[in-house]
């Protein structure tokens, strides 16, 4: 039973020390400002500690209609808002161990919601995806999704607001940024006085000028792909805009670069590509970076840039980055970053760290040759994880990969791995638990404590993830197994974690309150351990040699630091169980300075404690593994 009285002499407290802190600075500023103090205080963390993303699909988290119905509107399926996140929403989150949160879809984007009595041009379905519209096809870069707003006149108000809660509950703000291409329909109504939209000035009668933002196809007009396997704008519905056109002369190269008038249906064809200043044959029309530039930091990139002549579309979006700093995000990710130029990245994350030398900056690359350049040459901070670690443990949970492969994984990306962001989900991949993924939560739960703690990298979650959201609803466009990014709809497991707004998890099943627990058992772990930002030693492969019964559904190593010592073993089988001597190699047992003695070891996720003995340089633990369990045993 929860004792009220307890929580009301606590929240007197909270309010007196608030007080106190006030008379405290009193001589220094005003209350007001000693607020952006305690804020700002909220937010320091320790940098040797690592941090936790929370990706959340903004327009889906405060949802709690049910409907569901296929290409229903904002008005039948519902749509949360900005005011969702309240105090009690957000400190939740951060209880769950998360530090940054990634609010996905903030930019106005192009949707099919009439907006014209707010002075927003009606978008076209023939150039959009679904009926709330793709989060990556931006149409104005200097406001965000009137859809999110409670009153769309005041969305940018709305947003601050919620930026300024999220902070005060100790949590850092990412939102997107989508270098590559913008919404075919770009209008910038809200571009700033004294700047300017994209295209405004282009030469449309060429196909390429450096300072042009697009490229153009001259003497073409623009056609609507044909459809494909059926598919009709809203799933069929009459719609005045929706007559299989949308004008646009001359055509753009659409986003992912097709060069048709006519692009396919499964291009980006609600897109258009930015010139970053490369001819269409290839020829970069800007200053090379020097390859000695890989090794020098943010501010030597920021004074190589100072006096180069650069293409417009690089002061475009350095400008429209530096707005949302000032506006007060910490941070960004930024879409599809190989598509773009290392230079481009080199210049504008040299001027993003120079007004905030904080800011987060997390970047989508999937070719693992990039990796190198565009975190030493473009100065990302970290880069997706997903073609090596991801990859490779979705092989494992689905039963058709070996243990075997992430060690080697590890040791490929030892020079690199503190900048390879960790995850199991994000809104492009599946979820966990749908059918064509693992078709069960919990099969995550091994891989979600290597992901969590092989590396010093931080770890990402998607909202729903931590209670086992499958994805199978049919949204419209496109298929299930995605919580859909296109639709308006709701997303079951996580709503009855929202529980009409009280954000207390009252409808969970047992089962998704054991999974949520679990991940926040695990989360906050690793946002306090001193020994995941510290040495890492595979023991995987000395156990299949050394320990009898071990094989490549189990995976061990060490991580360590001078003052925590911990053992990670995991079971990534559904069913067997195993009962291993698991032997921990002399090197290790050096390293950490044990003599031969028994040492208590302690599980730091459930508390269980178990004994190491310790003889001729070499330990051993007696361990049981249960089907898809794991164990991070600390030395006592």
């Amino acid at each position: 039973m929860i004792n009220t009285g307890a929580i009301h002499i606590l929240r007197t407290i909270n309010r007196l020390w608030s007080v106190g802190l006030c008379i405290l600075l009193i001589n220094m500023s005003a209350c007001g400002e000693n607020e952006k103090e305690v804020k700002s205080m909220n937010l320091k963390r320790d940098p040797k500690k690592k941090e936790v993303i929370y990706q959340v699909f903004t327009r889906l988290f405060g949802n709690t209609n049910t409907n569901n119905k296929p290409w229903g509107t904002a008005e039948e399926n519902g749509v949360g808002k900005f005011s969702d996140f309240t105090e009690k929403a957000l400190e939740e989150l951060r209880d769950l161990g998360i530090t940054y949160i990634w609010y996905t879809g903030i930019p106005h984007h192009a949707l099919i919601t009439d907006y014209s009595n707010y002075g927003i041009s009606n978008d076209d379905p023939d150039v959009v995806k679904g009926r709330a519209g793709s989060p990556y096809a931006v149409k104005d870069y200097y406001n965000v999704n009137p859809d999110l707003a409670d009153d769309p006149s005041r969305r940018l108000e709305e947003f601050k607001a919620l930026l300024d809660r999220s902070q005060k509950a100790g949590l850092k703000v990412l939102i997107d940024i989508v270098p590559n291409h913008v919404a075919r329909n770009y209008d910038g109504i809200s571009t700033p006085e004294g700047f300017e939209a994209f295209g405004v000035s282009d030469d449309t009668s060429v196909v390429y000028k450096r300072d042009n933002n697009f490229y153009y196809i001259p003497g073409e007009a623009f056609e609507v792909p044909d459809s494909h396997n059926g598919y009709q704008p809203l799933g069929g519905e009459d719609h005045p805009l929706s007559d299989g056109r949308f004008e646009e002369v001359p055509a753009k190269w659409t986003g992912n670069g097709s060069r048709a008038a006519k692009p396919g249906f499964n291009d980006w064809y609600e897109t258009v590509k930015i010139n970053y200043g490369i001819t269409p044959d290839g020829v970069a029309e800007f200053d090379l970076l020097p390859d000695d530039y890989a090794d020098k930091d943010h501010a030597l990139h920021y004074e190589f840039w100072g006096d180069k002549d650069v293409p417009d579309s690089w002061k475009k979006f350095r400008d429209i980055a530096i707005y949302w700093l000032d506006i007060g995000v910490d941070g960004f990710r930024f879409d599809m970053a190989e598509m773009v130029p290392v230079e481009f990245w080199s210049y504008l994350n040299s001027n993003i760290k120079h007004n905030n030398p904080d800011a987060m900056l997390v970047a989508e690359v999937y070719n693992p040759e990039l990796y190198r350049e565009y975190i030493h040459k473009g100065k990302m901070d970290y880069l997706y994880d997903k073609v090596e670690l991801y990859d490779s443990i979705k092989h494992i949970i689905q039963g058709h990969g070996w243990t075997d492969h992430i060690p080697v994984v590890q040791k490929g990306l030892a020079d690199i791995e503190h900048h390879m962001l960790h995850f199991l989900e994000n809104h492009d991949e599946q979820r966990i638990a749908s059918p064509d993924f693992a078709g069960n939560a919990k099969k995550a739960k091994p891989a979600m404590v290597v992901s969590a703690t092989i590396s010093t990298s931080p770890t990402m979650i998607y909202f729903g993830q931590e209670v086992g959201e499958p994805g199978v609803e049919d949204a419209g466009f496109g298929a299930p197994t995605r919580t859909s990014i296109f639709d308006y709809i709701g997303v079951p497991h996580h709503q009855r974690w929202v529980n009409d707004k009280k954000f207390d998890g009252g409808q969970l099943s047992a089962e998704e309150k054991q999974l949520r627990d679990f991940y926040k058992r695990l989360l906050n772990f690793t946002i306090s351990s001193d020994a995941l930002m510290g040495r890492y030693e595979e023991i995987h492969f000395y156990n299949k040699e050394n320990t009898d019964g071990y094989d490549h559904r189990v995976l061990s190593f060490v991580r360590w630091s001078g003052d925590e010592k911990l053992l990670i073993i995991t079971n990534f089988d559904n069913e067997r169980s195993y009962d291993l001597n698991l032997k921990i190699p002399p090197a290790i047992i050096s390293e950490w300075g044990l003599h031969q003695d028994h040492y208590e070891m302690e599980d730091v996720l459930y508390g269980s404690v178990i004994n190491m003995e310790v003889q001729e340089d070499r330990g051993s633990l007696q361990i049981s593994l249960s089907p898809l369990e794991s164990y991070i045993y600390r030395l006592k």
